[in-house]
């Protein structure tokens, strides 16, 4: 099997022999350098040409999101910032990186060798999969109003790895007229309260982190809050949301499954929903069972998506009522809605 090699980038000494030491027990994984700031950072991609590159956002000299912003344009990389709290780290996903995670709090070698585990061993496996570069992105098609009244209709978005843009992609080209939308994207606590902040900036629709309780409702965008599990649930003709803590489903909390059942079972017919790029099957099953339910449902293709995991595995089972490339994924909602529910 040949191993992931992996440059680990960050201004720690310390951090750095650590990280990599934890990386290197994993069979799978194999840390060929590290280096200190972006320049040592060129430096050694370009003599041991790695496959997944670790970055810290903040560093000496460049921090990461310009290194970024300079290097995925000449070598592009599947790279994971490493990130304390702070909303910058999507400046990086937008400037090519495929992922990121939180910065651990506690610096000991046991919380350490956790965090590497729990965090960033999935992550850089997911990265070492996507596709960076070659992957085809192509201007979001401006999307024409509904032109309907889409009256006690949902709509449900799941994405993970590389969701974050792909999301964005989507739903700046919705309009005050979009059913109210639920959204579960793969991320950690606090981040997806900024993500929806500045979805919120992006957009003409409203977005906002969901609370248990919040309405679903026309012009309205709800994101799943990290470590917490959301669903929708109907009374009479109105939706709402439940957000609850709760196990991992699918290995995730909030999980794209639990959505989508959930979904399937209060909105029926009434409902449209779309899997995004990610690693993994989270949202395969919850999307079956809301086409089986009678709803509509579309998938990311996999020329546009950075890891064509998620998507494939519900187009394989049949969920899948449409493949469209990222950039018609809004217009596709759009046509689905106008020939489905028009009043």
């Amino acid at each position: 099997m040949n191993k992931i090699k992996v440059l680990v980038v960050d201004d720690s000494r310390l951090f750095r022999e650590m990280i990599s030491r934890f990386l290197n027990g994993y069979p799978d994984i194999q840390v060929v350098a590290a280096a200190g700031d972006a320049f040592q950072a060129r430096d050694m991609i370009l003599r041991f040409e790695p496959d997944v590159m670790t970055l810290d956002v903040e560093m000496p000299r460049m921090n990461g999101i310009d290194f970024l912003r300079r290097l995925m344009p000449q070598y592009p990389i599947p790279t994971v910032m490493v990130s304390a709290l702070n909303a910058t780290v999507f400046d990086a996903m937008k400037a090519g990186a495929v992922d990121f995670v939180n910065k651990p709090v506690q610096s000991s070698p046991d919380d350490i060798g956790k965090w590497v585990q729990g965090e960033l061993v999935p992550k850089i496996r997911a990265a070492a999969a996507a596709q960076v570069g070659q992957r085809e992105r192509r201007p979001v098609k401006q999307v024409v109003s509904g032109g309907g009244e889409f009256h006690n209709k949902v709509l449900a978005i799941g994405a993970s790895t590389g969701g974050t843009e792909a999301i964005s992609d989507v739903v700046t080209n919705f309009h005050t007229d979009i059913p109210g939308t639920v959204i579960v994207q793969h991320m950690p606590p606090k981040f997806t309260e900024m993500y929806a902040e500045r979805l919120d900036k992006e957009c003409e629709v409203v977005v906002r982190e969901a609370k248990d309780g919040d309405l679903v409702e026309k012009g309205k965008i709800l994101v799943a809050p990290g470590d917490k599990q959301m669903r929708l649930m109907r009374t009479g003709d109105t939706y709402r949301v439940e957000v609850r803590p709760g196990a991992k489903v699918s290995g995730h909390c909030p999980s794209v499954d639990v959505l989508f059942e959930s979904v399937a079972k209060a909105a029926g017919r009434n409902a449209v929903g779309v899997i995004l790029t990610g690693m993994g099957a989270d949202g395969a099953k919850g999307l079956l069972a809301m086409r089986k339910a009678g709803a509509r449902t579309i998938g990311q293709n996999e020329a546009t998506c950075v890891v064509y995991g998620m998507p494939k595995v519900a187009y394989d089972i049949g969920a899948v009522e449409k493949q469209v490339p990222l950039e018609y994924v809004a217009n596709t909602v759009y046509n689905v809605l106008r020939s489905s529910f028009t009043q």
